[in-house]
């Protein structure tokens, strides 16, 4: 018998033979992990229906390594956390450089510090954005 109990679908979608069909998020910090995850990386105008939501983390990958975009990235975060998850208090973000001998290759690399608010737990996330 499969236990098909759980909060939301895991991604990437994977077989999972306790629940009977995919992996499931069994708890609210992950489920939540997984949400962040999902705002971060999609670009505003994908998602029906709601044009103004996501970061779009992949559209920074070539603008300059400079401070300014990492503040135009860390706004935009904030700016959407507030709107789509205001059960979650952002506390910081890190942003991680990486060095590349191809000038071609383009990376960037954010921890998200943040609290569930319901929960009063405290998380962070990190995200890889490259051009592969």
């Amino acid at each position: 018998m499969t236990d098909s109990s759980g909060l939301s679908v895991q991604f990437p979608l994977t077989i999972d033979a306790n629940s009977g069909f995919y992996g499931l998020n069994q708890t609210y910090s992950e489920m939540v992990a997984q949400n962040l995850k999902n705002l971060v990386l999609t670009n505003p105008g994908e998602r029906m229906m709601d044009p103004r939501f996501g970061v779009g983390l992949r559209a920074y990958l070539f603008e300059p390594n400079i401070g300014v975009t990492y503040r135009n990235i860390r706004e935009r975060i904030m700016m959407q956390v507030e709107r789509y998850m205001p059960f979650v208090r952002v506390n910081n973000v890190v942003f991680n450089s990486k060095d590349h001998p191809d000038v071609d290759h383009a990376y960037v690399s954010v921890n998200i510090n943040y609290t569930i608010l319901p929960l009063q737990t405290s998380r962070v996330v990190t995200i890889n954005v490259d051009n592969n």
